[in-house]
This record gives structure tokens, sequence and C-alpha cells, in this order.
């Protein structure tokens, strides 16, 4: 199993697509749909209807990368939001390996200024 980047931002394209489109396609979503630069270091993530299927889009130097992920038997657990919602990195693999990102709760980030 490969691993994104940290930095890289993730965003979600709520409604379900044709999954027929291809990078164009996609990458017109990413601008008119989400307003957002498909250019950008970012990836974006797209599914069907069924939510058995994920499309990644993301662009790389000197082109995009479309990288798929198809379940046999489960479905995908979406993310409800109504906006175009952002996730990390570490919730984009938590979404790919089937975890709910509604109940996942870590805990907060804590910052002390001394030891005792």
């Amino acid at each position: 199993m490969f691993r994104f980047d940290e930095g890289l931002k993730v965003y979600l394209h709520r409604e379900a697509i044709d999954f027929r489109i291809g990078l164009n396609g996609l990458a017109i979503l990413v601008e008119q749909a989400l307003g957002l630069d498909p250019f950008a270091e970012a990836l974006y993530v797209f599914s069907n209807r069924r939510r058995d299927r994920v499309k990644i889009l993301g662009w790389q130097r000197n082109g995009f990368w479309m990288l798929m992920k198809r379940l046999e038997e489960d479905r995908f657990i979406w993310p409800d939001a109504v906006t175009v919602p952002t996730l990390t990195v570490e919730q984009l693999h938590w979404l790919l390996d089937g975890i709910d990102l509604a109940v996942v709760q870590k805990h907060p980030r804590r910052f002390y200024e001394r030891v005792a």
C-alpha cells in the first residue's frame, strides 16, 4: 500500500459522479463544481452512486494522474457535509480503509510551555 504525502490538501466531491468521466472531465469538475484549481498541489476525491468506487485526481509537475479503487463487496462510508469538505491525508487513508470519519475522534494536540 502506498501513502500520500502529509502536506497535501484533500478535497472531497460530495455528489456521486458518472465513472466514465476521465482525467479531463474530473479536472473540469474540480474547476467548475468545486471552484478549485486542478493544478494545485492537492488531491480531489470522487465516488460513484453506489459508493463502491473512488477516483482520486492529482497534478504533479507536468501532468495529471488518476488513481481508482474498486471495492468488491463493501461500500465507502462517505462523510456528510454541506460545503466542500477538506480532509487530511490521514483521513483520506481512513476513508479508503473503510473507516467512518464521523465516529473517529483523535485526542487533541496539546502545547505546553514547561514541564513542571
